[in-house]
C-alpha cells in the first residue's frame, strides 16, 4: 500500500502550483470575480501547459494521462482561481473523457485535437426544469429521428458556459414513453455545435461562481446530424454513468481545492492576527477549528484519491466516488464556514478571499448532484432498500 503520489505526478503538482502563482495571483482573481469574467487568456494557456490534453491519447495531441492526474490539476487549480476548475472540468470530462471512450474514430479526430489545443470549449446540458437529480423521471427534451438526422426540442436548466462553449454535451429522450422497457432507456446522447439554428439561451444569475455563468437552454425544432450522436442512440445512459462517475471524482477534487484554500488562509490568519496579546491561533477554540479543518481534508482527500485510483485502473468506483463528492464538498464548505469564523469581520470583506471561497463552494453540495441523493445511492450500495 503507497499513499505517496509518483515522482512523475509530484511533478504535475507543481507545475499546476507554479502556473497558478504565475498566471493567477490573488489581485488578479478578485479582479476577475468583481468584473465577472474569466479571462480566455487563462484557458489559452492552460491549453499550452498541456492540462487540457492531459485525458487524450498522443494519438490525438494528448498525453494519455488518467483521471488521477486529473484530479491533481483540478484540485491545484482550484487552490488558485475556483472558476478555472468548471472550464477545466467541461473540457477534461465532458468532452476529451466522453469522447475519448465512447466517439468514433472520424469524432476523436474531430474533436481531440483542438480540444487540447484549447480551440475547442465544452458544456453539458442535462438538468430539466423541475427535475434536479431526478434526471430519468423528468427528462422531456426529446430527439426524434429523421431522414437526415435527428430534430430536438425541449428545455435544460443550468447548463453552465453554455454561450461560451463551442459544443454541448445534450442529454435527450429519444424513444417515447410507451417504447421504453426501463427508466435508462431511450437515452441519446448528443455533442453538437452550440450556436447551432434554434438554440437560444438565458443567463441565470448565481450567487458564487461570478466568473461562470449558467443558462437556460432551449432547444426549438433544433436539427443535428447523425455524425454528432455519442456513442450508440438510445443507449446512452451507460455512456453518463461513466461520465458521472468521472465528474464526481474531479468534483471531489474541486472540493479539496477549495477547503484547502480556505485552511491556508485561516493558518496564515491565525499566525499574525492578535487578540488579547498573543495570536488568535493560541486559543484553542481558533486551533481546534483549524485542526478539524485539516481533517476533514485529508479524510476527504483519501477518499478521492481511492476512487480515482479505482476509475484509473477499470475497477468499479460509483461507491467510492459518490463517497468522495459527498465528503469532499461538504469539506469545502466546512472549511470555508470555520474560516469565515476565524476571520471574523475581515473574512466579510470583499478584499479578503474567504467569502469568495464561502460563497463558491456552497454549490457543490446541490449539484451535480445533492449530498442527500449521494447519500441514498451509497445506502443502497450497501444493501439497504431503494427509497426513491
Amino acid at each position: 500500500m503507497d499513499f505517496q503520489l509518483t515522482e512523475e505526478q509530484q511533478i504535475l503538482q507543481q507545475s499546476v502550483r507554479d502556473f497558478v502563482a504565475r498566471y493567477c495571483p490573488r489581485e488578479e482573481v478578485r479582479r476577475w470575480d468583481d468584473t465577472g469574467q474569466f479571462p480566455p487568456e487563462i484557458y489559452e494557456r492552460m491549453a499550452e501547459q498541456g492540462y487540457l490534453g492531459i485525458a487524450v491519447d498522443p494519438e490525438y495531441g494528448g498525453s494519455a494521462g488518467d483521471i488521477i492526474s486529473q484530479t491533481i490539476i483540478l484540485e491545484e487549480l482550484v487552490r488558485g482561481i475556483q472558476a478555472s476548475a468548471v472550464y477545466f472540468l467541461n473540457t477534461s470530462c465532458f468532452g476529451a473523457m466522453s469522447v475519448g471512450v465512447y466517439g468514433t474514430e472520424e469524432q476523436k479526430r474531430f474533436f481531440l485535437p483542438a480540444l487540447c489545443e484549447g480551440k475547442m470549449r465544452f458544456a453539458i446540458s442535462i438538468t430539466e426544469p423541475g427535475g434536479g437529480t431526478d434526471v430519468l423521471g423528468h427528462m422531456k427534451t426529446f430527439a426524434r429521428k429523421t431522414d437526415e438526422g435527428w430534430v430536438v426540442n425541449g428545455v435544460k436548466m443550468f447548463t453552465t458556459a453554455a454561450a461560451w462553449a463551442d459544443y454541448i454535451l445534450l442529454v435527450t429522450r429519444s424513444k417515447r414513453p410507451d417504447e421504453l422497457t426501463k427508466k435508462s432507456d431511450g437515452v441519446t446522447v448528443f455533442l453538437f455545435p452550440a450556436k447551432s439554428e434554434g438554440v437560444s439561451m438565458r443567463p441565470i444569475a448565481t450567487m458564487g461562481h461570478r466568473t461562470i455563468h449558467t443558462y437556460e437552454v432551449v432547444y426549438d425544432n433544433v436539427r443535428i446530424a447523425e455524425r454528432y450522436v455519442l456513442g450508440e442512440p438510445h443507449q446512452g445512459w451507460k455512456l453518463l454513468l461513466h461520465t458521472l462517475n468521472n465528474e464526481r471524482i474531479l468534483t471531489a477534487a474541486y472540493g479539496l481545492g477549495s477547503a484547502q484554500a480556505a485552511l491556508d488562509d485561516a493558518i496564515a490568519h491565525a499566525k499574525v492576527r492578535e487578540a488579547f496579546g498573543k495570536p488568535i491561533g493560541a486559543f484553542q477554540a481558533i486551533a481546534h477549528h483549524i485542526a478539524n479543518m485539516a481533517m476533514a481534508i485529508e479524510q476527504a482527500r483519501l477518499l478521492t484519491y481511492q476512487a480515482a485510483w479505482l476509475q484509473s485502473v477499470g475497477k468499479p468506483c460509483g461507491l467510492e466516488a459518490t463517497m468522495a463528492k459527498c465528503a469532499a464538498t461538504e469539506a469545502a464548505s466546512m472549511c470555508s464556514d470555520l474560516g469565515m469564523q476565524i476571520l471574523g469581520g475581515t473574512g466579510m470583506s470583499m478584499e479578503a478571499d474567504m467569502q469568495r471561497y464561502w460563497r463558491d463552494s456552497r454549490v457543490m453540495r446541490i449539484g451535480p448532484v445533492s449530498n442527500e441523493m449521494a447519500r441514498n445511492f451509497i445506502a443502497m450500495e450497501l444493501g439497504l432498500p431503494r427509497s426513491y
